[in-house]
């Protein structure tokens, strides 16, 4: 998939996983640093104009920290006006997942679903490409 405009992007509704895992993997790709992302869908599967990075977030979520962040997410959510959101943890390691990325996909899906936030997917971007994420992984 070749990467779309804003407004291309906005035509086209992301309704099945396959289609999830190829806009993510058109947007961020392969991983080149250590961060997370955020995709905001409307209530029509489509992605509005909105794409967050977050840089040097904290390696555990302990102490509340996915609390807070699924707080701000939840904040995004209603400015936008977004229906569900995509996260991406991007990082320069191999496909498999790691105790710290379940614990963080966990986390912050817990989070969310306590703030009222609906996750559409979660997707790891590693050193080869994009995988989906699934709950079965982390939970």
């Amino acid at each position: 998939m070749s990467l779309p405009s804003a407004e291309e992007a906005r035509s086209m509704p992301i309704v099945t996983d396959d289609e999830v895992e190829a806009r993510v993997a058109a947007l961020i790709g392969s991983a080149c640093r250590r961060q997370f992302w955020m995709l905001f869908i409307d209530g029509d599967d489509r992605q509005l104009p909105l794409i967050m990075p977050v840089a040097d977030y904290p390696t555990s979520p302990a102490g509340g920290r996915a609390e807070l962040l699924a707080s701000r997410i939840k904040e995004i959510v209603d400015l936008a006006d977004a229906a569900q959101v995509i996260f991406v943890w991007e990082r320069r390691l191999a496909e498999a997942s790691t105790q710290a990325d379940r614990a963080w996909a966990s986390a912050l899906g817990d989070a969310c679903r306590a703030e009222g936030v609906s996750v559409r997917a979660q997707l790891i971007s590693h050193r080869s490409g994009v995988r989906w994420f699934p709950p079965d992984d982390y939970l």
